[in-house]
């Protein structure tokens, strides 16, 4: 999973066939420069260079050229279907035109990713000449489709070690600093983790990643990642009905992100520090299983009731949100598949953000909307939390209220970050339904080119 090969973007070819991406405004310079029989043949078939529209040119051996309408479209998925539109195991060249050449050449790869671990691909896809050097999109491009692979691996091939080996294989690889904490070290140290995990035969692991980008000084800005990697998800004893928990192996969706966000990180070798913190479990029924009503004692040393067996995101993320906040980082970040509220309120293909800081929440809207990778910020209402009460413990996993399932959740988070602690949360989707350009249906990684962006912004790091 982190050894893809993206070998649908090539430095060079000697057989590229000419690719035009064109808008409306430009399709009459294009038609005028292009072949004379190429010109009458769009012009015959009545091309307007709408966003998708992609149509082959003749040539005396057969296709000559490609062109590909851009519309008004100026994100990656503008040119996220071509890898699979184009005729299969052909090249094309990319010429100058309106469009960011980064941008394409990410989009392009997107679109040939396919899950080929268990099953072949039904065809190869076409491959582009990248039209500038490729290193940093398709180092975002690689880990997108590490996220992908991930979330979309069965949860009998990935539980909470594999989920944990990955994490670790991915810091060792960018010599970062890695610790895996299980038994009763897990016990000790992240005792909401190991609650969730009890009830599984696989054992709960948190693995802990601390590394430093190579010009980074010793009290260079701290940044802190924690994701929530539920392997699978049953409900535990409040079980889920079978239709709920059809795509359950994605509930490491979160993990996922922040495992994709932290590669790009260490790619790029951003002068930051990075902590990453993942809580690799399985939440299953058993003997050994949290019941409705137990009290657990976290980390922070609050005590919290377990209203719902099912709400056990938020208590694997608690304690590591607790952590994180004991090395005071400039700014701490979370990602969860964490309810299904956020996708009542936004649908699948918008994340919620909660944030507590407005400059940071705009900043993460902004660069969301400039990468092409939205979110949508919903607010921490302070008039909710008493809503968190329990009779017995500090706080309850739930609402006693069955309205704001999101809003509830995060401000369950909210209680483990420390004050003054600059904090986003993430609650994300990580799953297309259905197949559009760039984004197969599958597992999906949501809001981590944002944030990438987000921090470069945050911190004043020239965006190369």
């Amino acid at each position: 999973m982190l050894e893809q090969t993206i070998d649908c973007v090539l430095p060079e070819a000697q057989d590229a066939r000419p690719l035009h991406a064109v808008r409306p405004a430009g399709l009459a310079a294009l038609l005028a420069q292009l072949p004379d029989g190429q010109s009458r043949f769009l012009r015959g078939l009545g091309f307007k260079a709408g966003a998708g529209e992609l149509q082959c040119l003749p040539g005396d051996d057969g296709i000559a050229a490609a062109v590909l309408g851009l519309g008004d479209d100026r994100s990656p998925f503008a040119f996220g279907g071509l890898a699979l539109r184009l005729p299969e195991g052909t090249t094309w060249r990319l010429q100058p035109g309106d469009y960011d050449p980064a941008t394409a050449t990410l989009g392009f790869a997107l679109g040939a990713y396919r899950y080929t671990t268990l099953k072949a691909a039904e065809r190869a896809p076409a491959r582009l000449v990248a039209p500038q050097d490729p290193a940093q999109p398709l180092s975002q491009a690689a880990a997108i489709w590490m996220v992908r692979d991930l979330i979309n691996t069965p949860a009998n091939l990935l539980g909470p070690v594999e989920l944990a080996e990955v994490a670790a294989a991915l810091g060792r690889r960018h010599g970062a600093e890695v610790t895996v904490t299980e038994g009763a070290a897990l016990d000790a140290a992240y005792p909401t983790v190991a609650a969730v995990g009890r009830g599984s035969a696989r054992p709960a692991h948190v693995v802990t990643l601390r590394w430093r980008g190579s010009t980074a000084h010793a009290d260079a800005p701290l940044v802190s990642l924690c994701g929530k990697g539920v392997c699978f998800d049953t409900g535990g004893y409040d079980l889920k009905p079978s239709s709920a928990m059809l795509r359950m192996k994605k509930d490491m969706g979160g993990a996922a992100c922040v495992l994709g966000l932290a590669r790009m990180i260490m790619d790029a070798d951003l002068p930051i520090r990075l902590e990453v913190r993942v809580g690799c479990v399985e939440n299953s029924v058993s003997g050994t299983a949290m019941r409705p009503l137990d009290v657990i004692r976290t980390r922070k040393g609050l005590t919290v009731e377990v209203g719902n067996t099912d709400a056990e995101g938020r208590l694997v993320l608690c304690d590591l949100l607790a952590e994180a906040c004991e090395a005071q980082p400039a700014l701490l970040i979370d990602y969860a598949t964490l309810t299904g509220a956020a996708r009542v309120a936004l649908g699948p293909d918008l994340p919620a953000l909660f944030c507590n800081d407005d400059a940071v929440a705009e900043r993460v809207y902004r660069a969301g909307n400039e990468a092409h990778d939205p979110v949508w910020r919903l607010p921490l209402w302070d008039g909710y939390d008493p809503w968190l009460k329990s009779p017995i413990a500090d706080i309850n996993n739930i609402s006693s209220k069955p309205f704001a399932g999101a809003i509830i959740a995060a401000l369950y988070l909210r209680r483990f970050v420390s004050n003054g602690t600059k904090w986003a949360h993430f609650d994300v989707y990580a799953w297309n339904d259905q197949t559009q350009a760039g984004r197969p249906e599958g597992g999906e990684a949501q809001a981590i080119r944002a944030t990438l962006r987000a921090i470069m912004d945050q911190f004043d790091i020239l965006r190369t």
